[in-house]
């Protein structure tokens, strides 16, 4: 009998060694995304354990950098052109630039101070000496002008300007306005004879580069603003969103996610004053630990050859980038470098196919986020397109939904009407809860478009969801693909385009009476490109040249409209909102638009549009 009871649990234990064997294998057939899925788990509940300990004794982007200067001193934190910044050597530039400001700009916590400055080590010095005084910084876009400038530094309500150089002219421009308001403006130049603008170089050289009192930030929480990023919306100028401490460090995280070690060097040429670099890329550099390659801005032809020179590993993007790269002449060194991982947003399908079969295996983590949002994704499956997957994890922690949304009305559909979510693969509004965890600070003195961000009884009578104004589906595997952006902004560049801030510098020219300005797409182009429907005054003509001449000094590039479509009457709906679906679905080809067209060619003027000009672009002999 006792050999019976034997064989008995011999055979159990073989079929349970089977089983536990077999199982892996059943679980990965029925999910191939299983370990991934597993990985992610883990780094979610280190992340939330992270973030638990920081909201119960307030830890900040800055203590984790001076942590970091203690652990290592002398490693290299930041890499520019031919110099090179030890963590240490960033820590004692930065004393002294916190050290002038306190003495000549009596800055004093809680204050906000604008920056006004490009990609170079300075705008780090800055940056790092603002926190250690305690206070906020706004971070302006180099490329803004005149009333846009003006609109952006009032949001911030900061009493004090800082910019480099090479901005002086488009300080002079507003010094005025900027002199009227009692602002101090400082300059990064040792000398500078123009009234109202102070140098600010050489009273840095002067200051000791002695650590600063932890006093001075003493009272600084988690749910204090850190800092001021520009985002372009409905309004038509930029707004400042607000980024508390708490929506940093969920920026910094990222890098953590998708396996950003502390020996990794990220490449960063996108503007540090967005919020892609700034928190993605720098505060992700300061978390891990990292080394930063800066470089003043993108560069096509040099890109590859320095990530060779500078041994880089990791690279940021956004889709356009990946475009331009995959059009440089090939080389048979296209392959030979250390890149292993690329963290962006905004990818093609066939381009990312083409980056990966041409640079060799680089691992792709695309993600989708918003400066003011309090939802975002990334893609840890490595599914060509997505932008990221769903994880039961991150569904308990953010209540997001796509929900649908008519394109008609140009609203989403809420709790009162009927088929209100959306089956998989639909494409819908996302929203997300606005909750403890998930907060939505809004926009700096702009309360009414703040409120418009917030969708209420979206689900039940109280709730308030945020308005990501992004459609999006999520396929049968639960990865998620971005479709379109809607409301009064298109995408270019890599830049977010205020339609209608476009149209108000549109009206300003003498033989325009109304102006709709909208996006559309371009064959083989991510985003879209502008485009305006413009109605002349009585009696008056289209001059391309003067029109050319006026958004040149009025726009930036990638926001000045590269087609016009001349129209006898602008078409608006009952509530005379001017209608863009359908403009931007009849797009730029003369062979279907019987009203005059016009294209924008470059450093010329807008000369009329030609089916040859159509045919160029749609085949890609012409770039835009």
């Amino acid at each position: 009998m006792s050999d019976i009871f034997l064989l008995i649990k011999e055979m159990l234990a073989y079929i349970l060694c089977t089983a536990l064997a077999v199982l892996p294998l059943l679980i990965y057939f029925r999910n191939p995304y299983f370990l991934k899925d597993l990985h992610c788990t883990f780094l979610s509940i280190y992340v939330g354990i992270r973030l638990s300990r920081i909201e119960k004794k307030f830890y900040s982007i800055l203590d984790r950098f001076l942590d970091k200067v203690a652990e290592h001193p002398h490693k290299k934190f930041i890499v520019y052109e031919e110099s090179s910044y030890t963590y240490s050597q960033a820590d004692r530039e930065s004393n002294k630039v916190a050290r002038a400001l306190l003495t000549h700009a009596h800055l004093k916590e809680g204050d906000t101070v604008a920056l006004f400055l490009g990609n170079e080590p300075w705008f780090v010095w800055i940056w790092l000496a603002l926190s250690k005084l305690g206070c906020t910084a706004s971070f302006l876009n180099v490329n803004i002008r005149s009333k846009s400038l003006l609109h952006c530094f009032s949001c911030c309500e900061a009493k004090v300007l800082i910019t480099g150089a090479d901005l002086q002219g488009a300080i002079e421009e507003v010094l005025p306005t900027l002199k009227q308001q009692g602002i101090r403006v400082f300059i990064l130049r040792e000398h500078c004879h123009v009234d109202g603008i102070e140098s600010l170089s050489d009273k840095i050289q002067m200051e000791s580069d002695e650590p600063l009192s932890r006093q001075l930030r003493a009272s600084i929480n988690i749910k204090s603003p850190a800092v001021y990023i520009y985002t372009s919306g409905t309004t038509g100028l930029p707004k400042a969103a607000v980024l508390k401490h708490e929506r940093v460090w969920m920026g910094s995280f990222l890098l953590t996610f998708v396996g950003v070690r502390s020996d990794d060097v990220i490449y960063i040429y996108l503007p540090l004053y967005h919020s892609a670099a700034f928190l993605m890329g720098l505060c992700g550099a300061i978390e891990r630990g990292s080394t930063v390659v800066l470089r003043s801005k993108f560069s096509a032809s040099n890109f590859w050859n320095d990530c060779r020179k500078y041994n880089v590993t990791v690279i940021q993007y956004i889709g356009e980038v990946m475009r331009y790269l995959c059009n440089t002449p090939k080389r048979d060194n296209d392959k030979d470098h250390k890149v292993r991982l690329a963290v962006g947003n905004g990818i093609r399908e066939d381009t990312w196919v083409e980056f990966l079969e041409r640079f060799g295996n680089i691992c792709i983590r695309e993600c989708y986020g918003a400066t003011e949002g309090n939802v975002g994704f990334f893609n840890y499956g490595g599914k060509v397109g997505a932008v990221g997957r769903e994880h039961f994890l991150y569904k308990m922690a953010c209540k997001y939904a796509l929900i649908r949304f008519d394109t008609e009305k140009e609203e989403p559909l809420l709790f009162k009407h009927i088929l209100l979510l959306l089956l998989a693969g639909e494409t819908g509004l996302l929203v997300a809860k606005i909750g403890k965890r998930t907060p939505f600070s809004g926009y700096a003195k702009h309360k009414q478009q703040t409120d418009k961000k917030k969708l209420r009884d979206v689900f039940k009578k109280g709730d308030v969801y945020f308005n990501s104004g992004d459609l999006l589906k999520i396929d049968d595997e639960g990865f998620i693909f971005f479709q379109d952006r809607i409301g009064d902004t298109f995408r270019w560049k890599g830049e977010n385009v205020a339609t209608t801030e476009v149209a108000d510098h549109l009206l300003a020219v003498d033989f325009v009476e109304e102006a709709n300005v909208y996006g559309v797409k371009v064959p083989g182009h991510e985003g879209r490109i502008g485009m305006a429907a413009l109605k002349l005054k009585e009696n008056m003509d289209f001059d391309g040249k003067a029109f050319y001449q006026h958004v040149k000094n009025y726009l930036p590039s990638y926001a000045r409209p590269r087609f016009v479509r001349i129209q006898d009457a602008l078409v608006v709906t009952s509530t005379f909102k001017q209608m863009k679906v359908k403009l931007a679905e009849e797009g730029f080809n003369p062979a279907l638009i019987k009203d005059p067209l016009f294209y924008l060619e470059d450093n010329k003027g807008y000369i009329p549009m030609t089916q040859e000009i159509f045919n160029c672009i749609a085949e890609g002999r012409l770039r835009l």
